[in-house]
């Protein structure tokens, strides 16, 4: 008799039954990170409800629903703390941001109407892991909030891992209101510098991306993520730091430099146009409450309702 398949479904058996008995819903807390049926709204539930279903009509979702997850993925919950402070994040400085410069009416309009927030990144086979999703336009995705304390240490890794993840999805979402001019896809498109869809992350296209006319490695996927990557990273980057790309994209006379300033020329005329922002205004606005933010000068984790 092979003892091992007796062993085997009692190990299980043993293994599961604390976890099914845990999980029950009536014993789930008001601060649960796991969604069940019904539960008792705490202060941040409450708090969410003032800042972001009343005023906008836009859900926040921390508790892990599995069903909003791609089950291609391991994915865990977001932290219940961490949650807060994206959420004061998310609220001060890219949806106030847009209100000040846009107006409450364009924010409302166009703002996704859903967020779902992961405690993981989604990782690929090839070594690439995925920050942020956007989804027929009304959600987005934002993961790896486990990690955010780590990255809470500066402008640049928040800005990296979380806030032009935002900012890259919502010009997505944008996008698929009105599409952007064919002119920013011919600035790359019929070259042999052209997009390289998921060869993007290639080592032998890791180091010249600027002088071959990309803000970023991952703008060299397609247009579309071209467009975007250009929205996020000029208004969640000072005037100085974008100088010092361009001078970087035409070293040796190459010609990124041009390219880049043409395509944002276009990024800008594309806000303005469709929509009646000034870009550079709208970078003002969030550098302004991000220098506040790294300041400690906002709470992130008050609950107050005002």
């Amino acid at each position: 008799m092979n003892m091992k398949k007796f062993i085997l479904p009692a190990l299980i058996a043993l293994i599961l039954l604390p976890f099914g008995t845990s999980c029950r819903q009536e014993q789930l807390s008001p601060e649960s990170v796991i969604v069940a049926d019904s539960y008792e709204k705490n202060a941040f539930d409450l708090w969410l409800d003032a800042n972001y279903v009343y005023p906008y009509n836009i859900e926040f979702k921390y508790r892990y629903e599995n069903n909003e997850t791609d089950l291609d993925y391991y994915t865990v919950p977001a932290s219940y703390e961490n949650s807060i402070v994206m959420a004061h994040l998310v609220k001060y400085l890219c949806i106030d941001s847009y209100d000040e410069v846009a107006g409450v009416t364009f924010t409302r309009t166009y703002f996704p109407k859903e967020f779902f927030l992961m405690g993981e990144w989604e990782y690929k086979n090839n070594g690439v892991y995925t920050l942020g999703t956007a989804e027929g336009g009304k959600k987005i995705i934002l993961m790896g909030i486990n990690y955010l304390p780590r990255y809470m240490t500066s402008a640049s890794t928040l800005n990296y891992y979380y806030l032009k993840t935002i900012h890259h999805e919502f010009t997505h979402i944008l996008n698929q209101t009105k599409d952007f001019p064919v002119s920013f896809s011919q600035v790359n498109g019929g070259s042999s510098d052209g997009y390289l869809a998921d060869s993007w992350n290639a080592t032998e296209y890791s180091s010249d991306y600027l002088q071959r006319g990309f803000i970023t490695r991952y703008a060299q996927h397609s247009d579309t993520e071209d467009f975007a990557e250009s929205m996020a990273m000029y208004v969640t980057n000072t005037a100085e730091w974008w100088q010092s790309q361009i001078e970087a994209a035409g070293t040796d006379g190459a010609p990124g430099a041009d390219r880049i300033s043409t395509k944002i020329s276009i990024v800008k005329s594309y806000m303005f146009d469709t929509f009646g922002i000034v870009l550079d205004d709208l970078r003002d606005a969030v550098l302004r409450r991000q220098a506040e933010v790294m300041a400690g000068n906002v709470d992130l984790h008050s609950l107050e309702i005002l």
